[in-house]
C-alpha cells in the first residue's frame, strides 16, 4: 500500500515542491551560462583579437549544438531514467562553463560552446516530462510558469549580474567560479529529486516519432513556439541595443528599464500560468483556458511592441511593458500545451522536437534583426516583423492546435491492452 501512496501524495503541488523548486534553479543557471559568452564578448573580442565573424560564429555554436540535440534528447527522456538524464545533463553544462575560464583561442572556445549546448539541450525536454509524471493538469500551469519565469530570470541575472562580476575581475574568474559553484545542485537534485518519476514503473513508450509528425497539433504547438522564442529572442538579444540607440538612454538608465522589462515578463510567466490552473479547477475547459491563455499573450506582445515602436520618447515605456506582459504570458503554455495532449507516453519525443524547431528563431531572429536594421537605418521594422510573428503566434495557438485533450496513441493502447491480457489468469 506505501507505493500507491507515495505516487498520490507527490501528485501534490506541494510534496512536488522540493523537486520543482531544484528544477527551477537549474533552469536559472541555465540561461546564466548560454548567457555568459555574449556578456563577455567584447572581452574575448579584444583578449583573442577576434573578428565580428569570429564572435558571431562562437555566438552561434551554442545553438548549433543545442537545436540538434533536441530532437535526441527527447526519445532519450522517454525511454531512461529522466532524473539521471537531467543530472548528466547539468554536469556537463556546468563543468563545460568552468573549462571556458580556462582554455585559450577561438577553436577551443568553440568546442566548449558545442558542448554546452548539447549538456543544456537536456534541461527543457527532461523539466517537461517531469511535470508530466509529477504533476495533475491543473497544477501545470503555475508549474511551466515557475520554470519559465526562472528561465527568464536567469537572463536577467546573466546580463546584469555576471556582467557587473566580469567588469571587476575578469571574465574568466566568473566562468570558473559559476560553473563550479553550481555543482553544488547536484547533491541537492539527488536527495529531493521526484519519487513519483523514480518509483513509477519504467515504460518504454512505443509511440514513434512519425506519429507525432503526423499530427496537426504538433506543427501548430510548433509554429506557436517558434512565435514565442522570436519575441523572447528579440528582447533578449536587441532591447539593452535598441534603448541606447533609438531612445538615446545611457548605459545606467538602459540596465533599469531593460531590468524591468525582464521582471515584468517572468512575473507573468508564474502568473500566468497560476491564473489558467485556476480557472481549470473551477472546472473550465481546459481547451478554452489553455487557447484563451496564448491568445491574449500574443495579441497583447503583438501590441505592445507595435506600439513602442510607434510611440514618443516619453510613452514608449507602458507599450514595452505590454509587450513585457504578452510575453510573459506566452510562457506556460508552450510546456502546458505537450504535457496535456502528448501524455506522461510520449511528451519528450514531442516537447523536444518542438523546441528543435522553435529554436531556429534564436538562430535567424538576431541577425534578420541586424540585417533589416541595417538597410533601413531604423527600429521600425525589425519592431513590425516582431509583432506580424506574435500575431502568426496567435493563428497557430488558437486555430491549427486543435483540442488540449490526451491523444489516443495506438501504439501504447495496443502494448497495454498485451500488458493487461498478460495479466489475467489462464482461462479469462
Amino acid at each position: 500500500m506505501a507505493a500507491p501512496h507515495l505516487a498520490d501524495e507527490s501528485r501534490s503541488l506541494r510534496a512536488f515542491a522540493p523537486a520543482l523548486v531544484l528544477l527551477a534553479i537549474s533552469f536559472l543557471i541555465n540561461y546564466v551560462d548560454r548567457g555568459n559568452v555574449s556578456v563577455a564578448g567584447p572581452l574575448l573580442k579584444s583578449e583573442f583579437n577576434l573578428s565580428a565573424t569570429q564572435l558571431g560564429i562562437l555566438f552561434t555554436a551554442f545553438f548549433i549544438s543545442y537545436t540538434g540535440m533536441q530532437f535526441v534528447m527527447g526519445w532519450l527522456v522517454d525511454h531512461f531514467d529522466v532524473n539521471r538524464i537531467l543530472a548528466a545533463g547539468f554536469l556537463i553544462w556546468s563543468l563545460a562553463t568552468a573549462t571556458t575560464g580556462v582554455v585559450r583561442g577561438f577553436i577551443l572556445l568553440f568546442v566548449m560552446r558545442l558542448i554546452l549546448g548539447v549538456g543544456e539541450s537536456v534541461a527543457l525536454p527532461a523539466g517537461s516530462k517531469i511535470l508530466a509524471r509529477c504533476l495533475p493538469e491543473h497544477h501545470r500551469g503555475f508549474a511551466s510558469g515557475a520554470l519559465m519565469s526562472a528561465l527568464r530570470t536567469g537572463n536577467a541575472v546573466g546580463t546584469f549580474g555576471a556582467g557587473f562580476l566580469m567588469t571587476r575581475y575578469g571574465w574568466r574568474p566568473v566562468f570558473i567560479g559559476i560553473g563550479l559553484i553550481s555543482l553544488l545542485w547536484l547533491p541537492a537534485w539527488a536527495k529531493w529529486k521526484p519519487p513519483y518519476v523514480r518509483n513509477a514503473p519504467h515504460q518504454h513508450s512505443s509511440v514513434q516519432t512519425w506519429e507525432i509528425f503526423a499530427k496537426r497539433s504538433f506543427w501548430g504547438t510548433t509554429l506557436g513556439h517558434f512565435a514565442c522564442n522570436y519575441l523572447f529572442y528579440f528582447m533578449i538579444t536587441w532591447l539593452p541595443s535598441y534603448l541606447v540607440l533609438a531612445r538615446h538612454l545611457s548605459m545606467a538608465s538602459m540596465i533599469r528599464i531593460a531590468g524591468l522589462y525582464y521582471t515584468v515578463d517572468a512575473i507573468a510567466a508564474i502568473g500566468g500560468g497560476w491564473l489558467q490552473d485556476f480557472y481549470i479547477r473551477k472546472g473550465h475547459s481546459c481547451t478554452v483556458v489553455r487557447k484563451a491563455g496564448m491568445g491574449i499573450a500574443f495579441s497583447l506582445g503583438a501590441i505592445g511592441v507595435m506600439g513602442c515602436a510607434l510611440a514618443g520618447a516619453d510613452t514608449y515605456l507602458p507599450w514595452l511593458m505590454v509587450a513585457g506582459v504578452g510575453c510573459g504570458l506566452s510562457a506556460p503554455g508552450i510546456y502546458a500545451f505537450c504535457q496535456r495532449i502528448a501524455g506522461p507516453e510520449a511528451v519528450g519525443r514531442w516537447y523536444g522536437p518542438q523546441n528543435g524547431f522553435a529554436n531556429f528563431a534564436g538562430i535567424m531572429g538576431p541577425s534578420l534583426t541586424g540585417f533589416v536594421l541595417d538597410h533601413t537605418g531604423s527600429f521600425f521594422w525589425p519592431f513590425a516583423v516582431t509583432s506580424a510573428i506574435s500575431l502568426l503566434g496567435v493563428v497557430a495557438w488558437v486555430f491549427i492546435v486543435g483540442k488540449v485533450e490526451p491523444l489516443s496513441w495506438k501504439a501504447v493502447d495496443k502494448s497495454s491492452a498485451q500488458l493487461r491480457a498478460q495479466a489475467l489468469p489462464e482461462g479469462h
